[in-house]
């Protein structure tokens, strides 16, 4: 089951998609989880100890690693170098591993089908693409902000998208827009995750406005996020009625999907 969690910046795709690899994984399930934002801090949200994130590098910054697989250095535009370089071994090599949970980070390089034509980039859109094809049991990707990503057809194997949205027009108006775009290449098996939720009333606004995105489940605003984050310890861990709308959400999810 591969799973993208997207939605405008800021709405708790990090939070979300960490909770989720966590229940999948106690769970009993296998999993890969994959930070595929600019910024990674999905190693942060699953309370990964230091001395595991400090093994973890975004394959991006591998410039070694870069030179080795395309023929050319990070940086160099135009000359020869290879388009579909040899990445079947990254995730295995490159990943980090904690509480049941595979970690790997991409870092910040265009993996669509335009803008950057570097060596980086076609690392990493290979990269990417081996990815979907892999036989994870659950593959789950914390897309970077915005929709930019469905414009260039990234995303395109997915089973499903989860599009966390705040109870907010302007978070329901990406939304919209995430669905359009994801429709166009296809992509017709979304969900909403509402987050920040902090009464009744903001769940009835997510059901009677939401784009035609059917609502997979809530998830109350609470403090103790952040308060995770400053402790360095899992969100999953830290608060127990976040850890058991994960858990209702990744089953609802596993039933919906796998029995389809």
């Amino acid at each position: 089951m591969k799973l993208a969690i997207t939605g405008k910046g800021g709405v708790g795709k990090t939070t979300i998609t960490a909770l989720l690899s966590q229940a999948y994984a106690d769970a009993g399930r296998h999993v890969l989880a994959v930070d595929a934002d600019p910024s990674p801090c999905l190693a942060g949200a699953l309370g990964f100890p230091d001395d595991r994130r400090a093994q973890l590098a975004p394959i991006s910054d591998m410039d070694d690693l870069i030179y080795e697989r395309t023929g050319a250095k990070p940086g160099t535009v135009g000359g020869f170098f290879t388009i579909n370089p040899r990445v079947d071994d990254i995730p295995e090599r490159f990943s980090v591993t904690h509480r049941g949970v595979k970690l790997l980070e991409m870092g910040a390089v265009d993996i669509g089908g335009s803008g950057c034509i570097c060596p980086e980039s076609a690392m990493l859109k290979t990269l990417f693409t081996h990815l979907l094809f892999r036989k994870d049991d659950i593959l789950l990707l914390d897309m970077y902000a915005g929709v930019e990503h469905l414009g260039r057809a990234t995303v395109d194997f997915v089973d499903a998208m989860l599009v966390v949205v705040e109870p907010t027009r302007r978070s329901l108006g990406t939304a919209a827009q995430i669905k359009k775009l994801a429709t166009d290449i296809g992509l017709n098996r979304m969900w909403l995750v509402g987050n920040k939720i902090r009464v009744p009333e903001e769940i009835i606004f997510l059901e009677n406005e939401t784009p035609g995105i059917p609502l997979l489940g809530t998830l109350q605003a609470n403090l103790g996020v952040q308060e995770a984050d400053r402790l360095g310890i899992a969100v999953y861990e830290h608060l127990p009625q976040l850890k058991s709308a994960a858990v209702e959400m990744a089953n609802k999810l596993s039933e919906m999907i796998e029995t389809d």
